[in-house]
């Protein structure tokens, strides 16, 4: 027994349906132009034929009654003139026994063409005969000349139109519509095959694009139709692949960098840890044991270090938390005072600098840029914040040696130390100023260095400020605080 299972969704081909579209709708149009044509066709030719009918039989009554006129009048004679009433050749007087009186040429030496005789309250008739007439069959109308019983008759028509006997007039119909089935099958194939085009040349386009280029566009027609934003929608779908793809690959890149550059970095504090344990381990008499373990803890220090901050740049780099406000004035003032630093901190603050972000993630920016410029300066480190209407501006400067033009973009870049601070630093990971630079990416704001009023580096941080209310008033920007902080 054969199975008519079928996968769902999965339409079966019938073999008489067209497969294209344009095949599709030109059939359908050609199915409803037949439907409506031919009935049409036969409706009209039966309508035109009946007309012509009535309009033999209206010629032919009008020439009996006015032969019968004129022969009341006595003013008919043998042979009958027929000019007056065109298509009316055939005309034949007969009298009440049967003998023609009068006839019209074409009539002459024929017998009486109908025996039909009109009465008295009928006098006009209609009849069609076919007999008695080198014509063929004719369409008389027969009309009585006055109310006496033994009233003669004429008989006036004409014979039966051939255009209607022969059948040419249901032909010429049959021709139109044939003709306009035709006209419609081929405008259908040709409007749809022009409204179609697009479509085809957005599937071969589709066709060529791989996953190695998404940078092909497909073309866009004009106008607003379904094809057009088709189009459309298709080359944003194209260019939202192309922006995801290079986001992938420079998130692998980085990836593959940031691995490459944290196995470098790990390799040394192990390596170092690693042969103090074995020269302990080999020289157990010559080892001092504090002097170790203050080693290796410090070893241990700057490896829990160097992970604590891989793991808050894979976060930064996930899934964002949710923002709020933060009063970035009162975050300084707070993290300054709990600091203990070996110089002074100057601070120049606007009040009522609320922006949108973490915050943790804006102490940590604050916290790194302030140990950096401890670090450099030699014997202040400045802080200012300030904002517009839209940003605010964190600016932490100091009095050291500054950093050069060619490194202002390299110190963003992680385990990146120049030679000054490889001297100057103990214990740093070299992550610090790259853990700050994508907290503040990821807050929507930029950050930047150049040269400071005391000759050291000035590293500004731009973040938007966290809408407000419309009704709000604005922060004043130019009221300052300003104090100063000494920490030894």
């Amino acid at each position: 027994m054969r199975s008519s299972f079928r996968p769902p969704g999965r339409r079966v081909p019938r073999p008489w349906r067209p497969r294209s579209i344009r095949g599709q709708v030109t059939a359908l149009v050609a199915l409803l132009s037949m439907l409506l044509l031919v009935p049409s066709g036969v409706l009209a030719g039966m309508v035109a034929r009946q007309e012509l009918a009535n309009a033999g039989w209206l010629d032919a009554r009008r020439a009996a009654g006015l032969m019968a006129a004129a022969d009341r009048a006595g003013r008919l004679h043998d042979p009958v003139v027929t000019s007056s009433v065109p298509g009316v050749n055939v005309v034949q007087v007969v009298a009440a026994d049967g003998r023609v009186l009068a006839s019209s040429p074409d009539a002459r030496g024929l017998p009486p063409l109908s025996t039909l005789r009109p009465t008295a309250d009928d006098p006009q008739r209609d009849v069609q005969t076919c007999a008695n007439t080198r014509l063929g069959c004719v369409r008389l109308s027969a009309v009585r000349v006055s109310a006496d019983d033994d009233s003669t008759v004429v008989y006036a028509g004409g014979p039966v139109r051939t255009v209607i006997a022969t059948g040419v007039f249901d032909a010429l119909f049959a021709v139109q519509v044939g003709v306009l089935i035709s006209i419609a099958i081929w405008a259908a194939w040709k409007i749809t095959g022009r409204t179609l085009r697009p479509v085809e040349a957005i599937r071969a386009e589709l066709a060529a694009t791989n996953v190695n280029d998404l940078s092909s566009r497909v073309p866009e027609p004009a106008g607003d139709d379904e094809i057009s934003r088709l189009a459309r929608t298709v080359n944003s779908t194209l260019e939202r692949l192309e922006n995801a793809k290079g986001r992938m690959e420079q998130a692998l890149s980085a990836q593959r960098q940031f691995a490459s550059d944290a196995s470098h970095e790990l390799r040394t504090p192990v390596a170092g840890l690693r042969a103090q344990l074995e020269e302990a381990k080999m020289h157990p008499q010559d080892t001092d044991l504090d002097a170790l373990l203050d080693r290796t803890l410090g070893d241990v220090d700057r490896l829990q270090a160097i992970m604590a901050d891989l793991l808050l740049l894979a976060k930064i780099g996930g899934t964002p938390p949710a923002m709020g406000e933060v009063d970035l004035s009162e975050t300084v003032r707070m993290e300054v005072s709990r600091r203990a630093d070996r110089l002074p901190v100057r601070l120049r603050l606007a009040r009522a600098t609320i922006v949108q972000g973490v915050d943790t993630q804006i102490t940590r920016i604050l916290t790194n840029l302030l140990d950096n410029a401890q670090r450099h300066a030699r014997s202040a480190v400045m802080v200012e914040v300030r904002h517009d209407d839209r940003h605010a501006e964190l600016v932490i400067s100091d009095d050291g040696d500054g950093i050069a033009e060619a490194d202002r973009e390299r110190i963003f870049e992680r385990f990146t130390r120049l030679d000054a601070s490889r001297c100057r630093d103990r214990g740093g990971t070299g992550l610090g100023l790259a853990i700050v630079r994508d907290i503040v990416r990821a807050h929507g704001g930029t950050i930047g260095v150049d040269t400071g009023d005391a000759g050291g580096a000035r590293f500004t941080v731009r973040l938007p400020l966290h809408p407000r209310p419309s009704d709000a008033p604005a922060p004043s920007g130019t009221t300052m605080s300003l104090a100063a902080f000494s920490a030894h």
